[in-house]
């Protein structure tokens, strides 16, 4: 069921030119507030200023699972090779890397969050890239765990007695062990940052109108909840249930590799 929800919103979100949707940013005033009915043009209804709620909730999942996957995706790279190298090298290598780690850690996120925003262009980029750099620490130390874990393994040990090339123990042996679990825990990082942007978008120094996200639209919403709560429930609960995907696929993943890892 997650893995369908979030094919469904992806191909939605991926395909959004080309399906038969009004653009998020489109105004109907004559459709001004009205609320979700049963019908294929207008089930979710409509905002404050006649945009189709359907059309910015797609268009929505471009802008913040982009803004997950990109920033997850910096994380990951970043992080899990800057891991890998401290766990597989130790030394002052180890020490220098885990430093960096701690100090974007002592950081409050939501305050740098804001800071870097605030200095930089408020595009789905530059916010995926500001959250980006602050999930790198916590692939850093997962990462670094597990090669540490890996690299007083038998087969790790033979390679090195048979005299293999560091680079090749490091990438052909300990990577794709490495990966596994790291790639598990990147499900969750993309839940994180879609809250993340939501945040900043609430707040109203993330991505700004019109273009939609869902952070953005429940910001403008909230003004008026109380004559149209479908405003802020619409794109709440679509949040909701990809924050539910994302955790149960991270978690599904996480439990089917413990066996392999206490092996």
């Amino acid at each position: 069921m997650s893995v369908a929800w979030l094919v469904l919103l992806t191909g939605a979100a991926a395909l959004a030119d080309f399906l038969p949707l009004k653009g998020p940013a489109t105004a109907d005033f004559s459709k001004k507030d009205s609320r979700p009915a049963l019908s294929f043009h207008e089930p979710l209804g409509y905002d404050g200023f006649g945009r189709s709620n359907l059309s910015r909730v797609i268009y929505g999942a471009r802008v913040s699972l982009g803004i997950g996957l990109g920033a997850a995706a910096l994380g990951l790279l970043v992080g899990g090779l800057l891991g890998l190298i401290a766990g597989y090298k130790r030394g002052w290598t180890d020490s220098v890397i885990s430093l960096f780690a701690d100090s974007l850690l002592a950081f409050p996120p939501l305050i740098l969050l804001i800071g870097l925003v605030a200095v930089l262009p408020k595009t789905p980029t530059t916010i995926a890239l500001g959250i980006g750099t602050l999930t790198v620490p916590a692939f850093i130390r997962l990462s670094r765990a597990n090669t540490l874990t890996y690299a007083q393994r038998e087969f790790v040990l033979a390679a090195h007695t048979l005299g293999f090339k560091r680079r090749r123990i490091l990438f052909r042996e300990i990577l794709p062990n490495v990966a596994l679990p790291v790639m598990a825990y990147t499900f969750v990082v993309v839940a994180l940052v879609i809250v993340a942007e939501g945040s900043l978008s609430y707040l109203g120094v993330g991505i700004q109108p019109p273009r939609a996200s869902w952070g953005r639209m429940i910001a403008d919403g909230q003004p008026r909840f109380g004559p149209t709560p479908h405003l802020v429930f619409v794109p709440s609960l679509v949040m909701f249930g990809t924050l539910l995907a994302l955790n149960r696929i991270g978690e599904a993943l996480q439990a089917s590799l413990a066996p392999a890892v206490r092996r």
